[in-house]
């Protein structure tokens, strides 16, 4: 290893994902790893890429998502047009999680209120079956 490049094995290790999963990113085309033979060198552009890739997954992008968001690094514009969409596709997102988190919140309490009628009918029902005794 140089402080320029790590190995596929250093890259899962710095990063807890596996060499199926690089590999998998390549083939996306969302990592340019150094190819040495079968050898694979990850660049310090390789490991920003990884580290959006892996907060953009985390956030619910999808790969085309992300794919497309890195593709505007290089737009020649300070990185406005990337920073831009990226807020844009953010926001998108972050309403869409507030939605699913609603919608959880809501289903969390409508199973609450059907374990309680449980709660009260295995009460009655046990009650009835020990006066019946």
């Amino acid at each position: 290893m140089t402080e320029e490049t790590l190995t596929i094995r250093e890259m899962c290790d710095a990063y807890q994902v596996t060499p199926r999963t690089l590999r998998f990113y390549e083939a996306k085309e969302l990592l340019f790893p150094i190819r040495e033979g079968q050898k694979r060198l990850f660049t310090k552009r390789d490991r920003a890429r990884l580290k959006l890739i892996l907060r953009g997954k985390r956030f619910g992008f999808s790969l085309e998502e992300i794919r497309q968001l890195l593709d505007l690094y290089n737009m020649g514009d300070a990185q406005l047009t990337q920073l831009s969409r990226t807020y844009d596709v953010a926001q998108e997102r972050l309403h869409d999680m507030e939605e699913q988190r609603d919608e959880l919140n809501k289903a969390i309490e409508e199973l609450k209120e059907q374990m309680k009628w449980g709660e009260k009918m295995i009460v009655s029902l046990r009650q009835q079956k020990k006066a019946a005794e």
